[in-house]
């Protein structure tokens, strides 16, 4: 659904963009047009070919991997660091994963086509999508690695630090049983997570809804993971502007 261009602000920018330059960013942005990302949304299906791609400047996008009709299991997230569609670059025109809306919010949206043509025409774009295309592929990497080695409540401060990444504030609507799916975990190990992340004063939930109370206690019992995508990120393509979250009530 098309919307208004989205006020330009730091916390409203796409980083990947940003880091184009001005000019070339004005550029891209000028083919682009402002859509709304709406929760539950499906973007992309594994292996189906891609419509469009996605430069979200609010809101963040969940990737998931399918197994069969019944199984899923998130193995990366996009925000403003980065954008949905990079395997175009790569000449390849379908998407490996599922690509669904978790966080609410807008993106500037440009058909495969033109993003194509882009490509061909801005080698700064090239080079940048290349590099974003090699962050993607170490991240997935070491979810894959996160998921058999880690705990699960290390597992769920990771998680609950990307999304927090993403948003402008710090509580989270997620329901118990959302999180067992993208976590790949039963309801029962999301509860126990969950309760001991609460009973050490990190988090408070009520049914639907996760507040985080102490982002730096969260990050100490996080596993790796976290940090090591942030260092692969920031190594290659600079730190993203921080999120300015509000106060949690």
């Amino acid at each position: 659904m098309p919307l208004p261009a989205p006020a330009r602000s730091p916390r409203d920018t796409n980083h990947l963009l940003v880091r184009l330059g001005a000019a070339a960013a004005r550029r891209l942005r000028s083919r682009c047009e402002p859509v709304t990302l709406t929760f539950g949304e499906v973007l992309s299906e594994a292996d189906a070919r891609l419509g469009h791609v996605y430069f979200p400047v609010q809101g963040f996008i969940s990737v998931l991997a399918t197994v069969g009709q019944a199984h899923a299991l998130e193995v990366g997230l996009i925000g403003t660091e980065g954008m949905l569609g990079s395997t175009l670059a790569l000449g390849v025109p379908t998407s490996p994963l599922q690509a669904l809306v978790q966080g609410d919010g807008t993106a500037l949206r440009m058909s495969a086509a033109r993003f194509r043509a882009e490509l061909v025409a801005s080698p700064g774009l090239r080079d940048l999508m290349h590099l974003y295309c090699y962050v993607l592929l170490r991240q997935t990497g070491q979810a894959a690695a996160c998921v058999h080695y880690h705990a699960v409540p290390a597992r769920l401060a990771r998680w609950l630090l990307m999304t927090l990444d993403r948003t402008a504030g710090t509580e989270l609507q997620l329901t118990q049983e959302f999180l067992g799916r993208m976590l790949g975990v039963r309801r029962v190990g999301i509860t126990q997570a969950a309760s001991r992340l609460r009973d050490a004063g990190l988090i408070s939930y009520h049914r639907g809804a996760i507040t985080v109370r102490d982002r730096a206690g969260l990050l100490d019992e996080a596993c790796d993971c976290y940090r090591a995508d942030q260092r692969s990120y920031a190594a290659l393509l600079g730190r993203p502007a921080p999120r300015r979250p509000r106060p949690a009530r």
